[in-house]
């Protein structure tokens, strides 16, 4: 009787094994102890932002200025969208966005990292330029800086504040100088700098971006407001398909390490760092996937890939 009644019990622990190793993409993870510091409330935060999530895009256009002004046509798009770290220390968690769709493409996305108590921050000022700018001990104290990449892990916008944690909420906020968004970047000239009114928000079933922007000319003799717009980008955690997202990150993860660290080298050394638009016709991002599917095809040579990065990146690298 004992024996049979272990096996059962045996045989019951393996299937909730099995079951949670089937669900690894897809379900939440189990809740951990309940955090005893600040510092570790916002780490819980920023962490909790992992996970399978189907996004819904949302944006529309809400006030002028100019009166004659005509509102340009919402946007409101969806997809499904696989959250992980890829690099974590402690005072930084480096969060990989990746694309999936129909179950069949991976598409690498943003990339966002979270530094505490962060000093060196790049501030876009137009035409793809970013300047750096270091924060004193006092502004960066108790801080968050959330430093936000390009696809090709180039810079787009990096912000500062700090985490709030009451009556059950969980948000962050800040404000920051952007390019064009990927939705304008190639459509509209009317303006050049987006100014985004950030903020971050953790729920039980996923987190929610949630920006007022506004959309500036930016010019030698100032900024000038074009119209303000409303936008909400919503994670809902759900049951998505992702294996070929993991697959293909396995495949690739040494590739984006190595990229990462040649930028971070760029950006040390570079106080203002201007881009190309265009290198023999390509984007870097073009240029920079190419070689990561060529380089990951056999077996990886970190020495000769560092070198190859090096030599696509600095080529975009206006002086």
């Amino acid at each position: 009787m004992t024996t049979k009644k272990s096996i059962i019990i045996a045989s019951l622990a393996l299937s909730t094994t099995l079951f949670a190793q089937t669900k690894t993409t897809t379900a939440t993870a189990p809740a951990a102890a309940k955090p005893v510091s600040k510092l570790e409330q916002d780490k819980a935060s920023i962490k909790s932002m992992c996970g399978v999530y189907k996004v819904t895009f949302d944006f529309a256009e809400t006030f002028a200025p100019d009166t004659a002004y005509k509102y340009h046509k919402r946007y409101r798009e969806h997809a499904v969208e696989y959250v992980f770290i890829a690099e974590e220390t402690p005072n930084k968690i480096a969060l990989q966005h990746l694309l999936v769709v129909q179950d069949s493409i991976v598409i690498k996305h943003w990339r966002q990292d979270w530094l505490f108590e962060n000093k060196d921050v790049y501030n876009f000022y137009k035409d793809n330029q970013w300047n750096k700018t270091t924060l004193t001990a006092t502004q960066a104290k108790g801080t968050w800086t959330q430093k936000v990449y390009q696809v090709d892990d180039s810079p787009r916008y990096e912000g500062y504040g700090t985490w709030v944690h009451v009556d059950g909420k969980h948000y962050w906020e800040s404000t920051a100088d952007a390019p064009l968004p990927r939705r304008e970047f190639t459509k509209r000239d009317d303006y050049n700098v987006l100014r985004r009114h950030n903020r971050m928000e953790i729920f039980n079933d996923g987190w929610v971006l949630e920006q007022d922007n506004e959309k500036i000319v930016r010019s030698e003799s100032g900024d000038k407001l074009l119209c303000w717009e409303k936008g909400v980008e919503r994670f809902t955690k759900g049951d998505y398909n992702v294996k070929l997202a993991v697959k293909w990150w396995e495949q690739q993860k040494q590739y984006w390490a190595d990229v990462r660290t040649v930028w971070s080298d760029v950006y040390a050394k570079t106080p203002s760092l201007k881009l190309a638009n265009r290198v023999d016709d390509k984007r870097l991002y073009e240029s920079l996937f190419e070689l990561g599917d060529k380089l990951t095809e056999g077996k990886y040579q970190e020495a000769t890939a560092k070198q190859e990065i090096k030599k696509v990146i600095e080529a975009f690298v206006k002086a």
